[in-house]
């Protein structure tokens, strides 16, 4: 998966790519699962939510089936991904716009930046203008992936220009004007797993359609790990490490 240009525009072939393999991949599921339990924990009351870098639809898939009388909004800056998510969610609004130059002033009660910072140069300015979009009082929702020592060619491959510790995105969000409300890793519980294919994988030979391959038995065992984080996290569970992160902020 590669990003053209530092707006993170991905090609049209890894848009077709990914919408075939996320409903099949447990990390994709459980990502959704864990976004829609965060969006009825901190923003139950919510009506209208936009989603910066929203792909293929898939996450704003997820919510509509979850939240169907939510007003749902998805900016990306390559039209083929809105093409896409304009089938998987027709009632939604999508515009094609770069996330570093939004306009949105005061207009939604949730804004959300899923694993989309990762890939645009000037992170700040997107996470301005999530702040600028937000009414007083709305909530910011981020996952990030974690850890630079888990830095590899799965990463260059997508198109990511780093990767964030805790510290350094939350900060990053506190100066953007936000308090944090909560924030935990995930992808946890098989960071060792992670971690060892990552780091003995060296600097070449990865294959976006090798990763997201279907494999019945890894992928069980995937489920079963990420649905155990899901039920610790919804308990108050904040992981220390992970391979992603998820950040939960409010404006003031």
């Amino acid at each position: 998966m590669t990003a053209h240009s530092s707006d993170g525009a991905f090609d049209a072939q890894t848009f077709v790519l990914l919408a075939h393999v996320e409903d099949r991949n447990p990390w994709f599921r459980s990502r959704n699962r864990l976004i829609q339990w965060a969006l009825r924990r901190y923003a139950p009351n919510a009506r209208d939510v936009l989603e910066v870098g929203c792909g293929t639809g898939y996450v704003l898939q997820g919510l509509r089936h979850t939240f169907p009388s939510l007003r749902l909004t998805g900016l990306e800056p390559g039209a083929d991904g809105v093409h896409i998510a304009r089938e998987r969610v027709p009632d939604a609004d999508f515009v094609v716009a770069d996330a570093r130059q939004l306009t949105y002033e005061a207009t939604f009660d949730a804004v959300c930046a899923f694993d989309v910072l990762e890939h645009i140069d000037d992170d700040a300015a997107v996470l301005a203008g999530l702040h600028r979009a937000l009414r007083i009082g709305g909530v910011l929702f981020v996952t990030v992936p974690q850890h630079a020592w888990l830095w590899s060619a799965a990463d260059t491959s997508a198109g990511h220009l780093r990767r964030y510790e805790r510290g350094s995105i939350c900060a990053g969000i506190e100066r953007a004007g936000f308090r944090i409300l909560r924030s935990t890793s995930f992808v946890t519980l098989l960071l060792p797993a992670l971690a060892a294919a990552r780091l003995c994988s060296g600097g070449s030979g990865y294959s976006l359609e090798t990763e997201f391959r279907p494999r019945p038995v890894r992928d069980r065992a995937a489920a079963a790990a990420y649905a155990l984080e899901r039920w610790l996290i919804a308990r108050g569970v904040s992981f220390p490490l992970g391979g992603s992160l998820l950040v939960v902020a409010q404006r003031a």
